[in-house]
């Protein structure tokens, strides 16, 4: 069979959807020589998708005209130029980034990360989520099959979309294998003094845009060192966010100066995927409280690093979380701080929830999702 893959979010986007269709790519690659593979790439090939050379069966088709154009092209002028134009031909069309370009009539399959967009609009910039509204409903309603990365998003995808339930299917993102507690006391100093961290930190981790529920963070912070700072015996502690810069985030920046926390709140802007085992690992407690999530992968990465986790129990979390981690309201700052408090104080808690969340975290591999997509794909695994 002849596949053709949209792999432009894997070069173009250092997180996210990059990171997930690199992995998912990467491992297919890996488990599958026989059947004939085409990647497009808008924007021309780069160095920024992680995965060396390629197998025999695996061929790389780019434009130079950046994906930005090829989706004004595409997605708002609605000019009917079939990607075969620059990939050849195939018999079946895999795009893993929300939107589908013409396919001149070969089958699809879309996969859909979630539906934030539908689901809390108020955290979108009305063009955004405009443009999402029109391209996303479009491209479910071309695609022959679509993926989700969580049951949570296949029911929005029925429930918001009205897809049939037979034309979607869950398939779980995984966790790669670096992801482990780092113990190299060497290794965890270099990335300590490469981003100035104090030794006593909660971790958040995520794009900065409203979706994400720093501000709650932020809050729940303040009241641990106000109303319980004492009790806690680290002086020190300190509030870490990771994520590069999204949208609508000027107010969470301002927050932390507004709370007298300027010292305290370090945000770091996007680090290096490398570096994520060593962030995770010194963490003393990770905090995910976001709004929604299509599935929540930092969770299972902090997890598996050996860091015990509080996140929000809305949408994808609980099917990530389990039984694994702490969860409350997004919307319960008290709650959260709460949270925070016996994560950092009660040790048994720490022991219970550390070892749980290693075996959560063994059960989402990026193994079982190539597997998974071959299946999806009709090809054998």
């Amino acid at each position: 069979m002849r596949i053709g893959i949209d792999y432009t979010a894997a070069v173009r986007q250092g997180a996210g959807i990059g990171r997930y269709t690199r992995h998912l790519i990467r491992t297919l690659a890996s488990l599958d020589t026989e059947n004939r593979y085409t990647l497009f790439v808008a924007g021309g090939w780069g160095e920024g998708d992680g995965l060396g050379s390629w197998p025999a069966n695996f061929r790389v088709r780019s434009i130079r005209l950046s994906d930005r154009w090829m989706n004004i092209l595409w997605q708002r002028l609605h000019l009917p130029l079939p990607v075969q134009l620059i990939t050849g031909p195939f018999d079946l069309f895999h795009s893993p980034d929300f939107v589908l370009p013409p396919t001149h009539g070969v089958p699809a399959i879309l996969t859909v990360h979630d539906l934030s967009f539908l689901r809390v609009p108020q955290f979108f910039v009305q063009g955004f989520r405009e443009y999402l509204e029109g391209a996303v409903s479009r491209a479910v309603k071309r695609a022959r099959y679509i993926l989700a990365d969580s049951e949570s998003t296949r029911r929005d995808l029925i429930e918001l979309l009205a897809v049939e339930p037979a034309r979607v299917s869950v398939l779980y993102p995984g966790v790669e294998a670096r992801f482990q507690p780092v113990g190299d006391t060497d290794a965890l100093q270099r990335v300590r003094a490469r981003y100035q961290l104090p030794e006593h930190f909660v971790l958040g981790l995520g794009t900065l845009q409203p979706r994400k529920n720093f501000d709650g963070l932020i809050r729940a912070y303040q009241r641990v060192l106000a109303a319980r700072g004492s009790e806690l015996g680290i002086s020190d502690l300190a509030l870490v966010i990771v994520g590069g810069s999204g949208w609508l985030y000027e107010e969470t920046l301002a927050l932390a100066e507004l709370l007298g926390l300027g010292e305290r709140v370090h945000f770091l802007g996007f680090v290096s995927d490398e570096d994520l085992p060593s962030l995770y690992s010194l963490a003393a407690v990770f905090a995910f409280p976001s709004w929604y999530e299509g599935f929540g992968l930092p969770v299972l990465e902090a997890m598996a690093c050996g860091t015990p986790v509080v996140a929000a129990d809305n949408s994808s979390l609980p099917e990530v979380v389990g039984e694994a981690g702490l969860m409350v309201s997004a919307g319960d700052v008290d709650a959260l701080a709460n949270a925070l408090f016996c994560l950092l104080t009660d040790q048994s808690l720490r022991r219970q929830l550390i070892a749980a969340g290693l075996a959560q975290a063994r059960c989402f591999t990026w193994e079982n999702a190539a597997t998974r997509l071959m299946m999806t794909y009709g090809v054998r695994a």
